[in-house]
């Protein structure tokens, strides 16, 4: 095994690194079911050597499964896969890594408390008559961070200690030690703030110029554009089309996708809303990570909290519904002084709190669809939740739910349909203030817009609405007011349609800085 990527290219890599017209991987034909249910349907795919290649679709669109066929996880019911012009097959995902293809899923399989090197060459360490070479191992694990550019992140770091990005880098060292020529990466940017994704973009480039193929699936329109030379769709398990990602604008993709344009993703405010009086109020508030908060959420507004990772967006939230408390400064709900000590506490002062981790903080997975729909009304009165537990199958229902009834595990739905079971959820306990952390984050783009209209609806009924999101457009399309956050304090507030420059140039404080200067 070579730790050095630019070393002597493998057949098929190109020396200079550019993608070529010859491709490094051929899908033909490929066919997919699961319990008599088919969800791939004759799929074709070309991926070229030194390629960014995006793969895009709704949620249930096959997107996943294509990938672990790729990857050796499923095998096909039909059709074929080429490897440098020879057919291949895969039984095993080890047998799919010797071959250069690895991939890189949305949920890190890492030991969190061993180190960087542990972790990239688990389960087949260098030994010396018969124990781990932890130094050997030490040097090749250095030798491909550095060959990456990586040299900031040491062989040695215990991988808790790492941000997401951090992790996620090690996740593609990991793929990459196998000498990958191809890797594929699902939502790789799902957990990253915006300053983290501009990491993973350097890493890609790398891998771009050293011939690596890169298989790319992301709901988020921007990096398709950003990074993909070519991109293909994906609708009910079927192909729609591959297109030089050039010669295509995002309207025209979305619509390739779900059938409408972006124009209509973010619904106008509903007739009949109206802003009304302040509903949650904040003043003064702080702890270790927040100071000098203050804070308004009125009664049919919808408040987005912008910022960088770790700006205090999240921490607001929190402190708001018990999880992390303000230790000092006042908070106000309905004009009441109110002491929220507990999750319990704020759901029963009705705040409603969708995490931005559904799987670890939202859900119960081995759980089925109407037991998590019920999960908080034990901290409701007893007349409020037998109202709730009524209530929840119309929620259900409402929110557009796909699956296979309301007994289905959590576990096994598209990550759309598990957010829709979050907000169910809440919408359970009637909530008057719902706080929304990263509520699109890693759903497609038509459940997106589910959300989006269920918060004008909300909005339309009197709830005031905290939404905290790391995508911009998503910001400036949603929110009536943006209020800016930097180092634990607010640094601004934008009227609603504000541009991104504005809103960004309040979070790294540039337009601070630049204010200082002009007086």
């Amino acid at each position: 095994m070579s730790a050095n990527l630019a070393s002597e290219p493998a057949e098929g890599r190109p020396v200079d690194g550019t993608a070529t017209d010859q491709p490094l991987v051929r899908v033909r034909g490929i066919d997919k079911s699961f319990l008599g249910v088919q969800v791939l349907f004759g799929i074709d795919l070309d991926v070229r050597a030194g390629e960014v290649h995006a793969l895009v679709g709704e949620n249930g669109a096959g997107k996943s499964t294509l990938m672990k066929i790729l990857a050796g996880v499923y095998q096909p019911d039909n059709g074929r896969i080429e490897l440098d012009g020879q057919e291949v097959r895969f039984e095993h995902p080890l047998q799919a890594q010797h071959a250069g293809v690895s991939t890189v899923f949305q949920e890190f399989n890492l030991l969190p408390e061993r180190t960087v090197a542990e972790n990239v060459f688990l389960g087949r360490e260098p030994r010396t008559r018969g124990l781990v070479d932890a130094a050997r191992m030490n040097a090749d694990t250095a030798a491909l961070l550095a060959d990456l550019g990586l040299s900031w992140l040491t062989p040695q770091t215990r991988v808790h200690s790492l941000s997401v990005a951090g992790q996620q880098i090690v996740e593609i060292v990991k793929a990459l030690s196998y000498d990958a020529r191809i890797i594929s990466m699902d939502e790789p940017t799902a957990a990253l703030a915006d300053e983290e994704v501009d990491v993973l973009y350097r890493l890609i480039g790398t891998l771009r110029e050293r011939g690596v193929a890169v298989l790319y699936v992301s709901h988020r329109l921007k990096e398709i554009f950003d990074l993909s030379d070519r991109v293909t769709i994906l609708k009910d398990g079927s192909l729609v089309d591959t297109v030089d990602t050039t010669q295509i604008t995002s309207d025209e993709l979305v619509k390739l996708m779900v059938g409408r344009p972006i124009s209509s993703f973010f619904p106008d405010r509903l007739d009949g809303t109206t802003v009304g009086d302040v509903q949650l109020q904040i003043r003064g508030g702080g702890n270790t990570q927040l100071d000098g908060i203050d804070l308004d959420l009125r009664a049919g507004e919808i408040t987005a909290l912008a910022g960088l990772q770790g700006s205090g967006r999240t921490e607001i939230a929190q402190a708001l519904f018990g999880i992390d408390r303000f230790t000092r400064g006042e908070v106000r709900l309905d004009g009441r002084p109110v002491n929220i000590r507990s999750p319990r506490q704020a759901v029963r002062a009705g705040l409603a709190l969708v995490t931005e981790d559904r799987k670890a903080e939202g859900l119960v997975l081995n759980q089925s669809v109407l037991a998590n729909a019920r999960l908080v009304l034990d901290a409701v009165t007893p007349r409020q939740a037998a109202r709730g537990a009524r209530r929840v199958p119309g929620i259900l229902s409402s929110l557009d739910l796909v699956a296979r009834g309301n007994n289905q595990e959590v576990r096994f739905l598209s990550g759309g349909n598990q957010q829709k079971v979050v907000l169910a959820k809440w919408l359970a306990t009637e909530p008057s203030v719902m706080l929304l952390d990263e509520p699109t984050r890693g759903i497609d783009v038509g459940a997106k817009q589910r959300v989006y209209t269920l918060m004008r609806e909300l909005a339309a009924n009197g709830v005031a609405i905290l939404m905290i999101s790391s995508e911009l457009p998503e910001v400036i399309g949603m929110a009536d007011r943006i209020v800016v956050l930097k180092d634990g304090r607010i640094v601004g507030e934008l009227p609603a349609g504000a541009d991104e420059e504005s809103v960004m140039g309040l979070a790294t404080g540039h337009t601070e800085e630049s204010g200082e200067r002009e007086r």
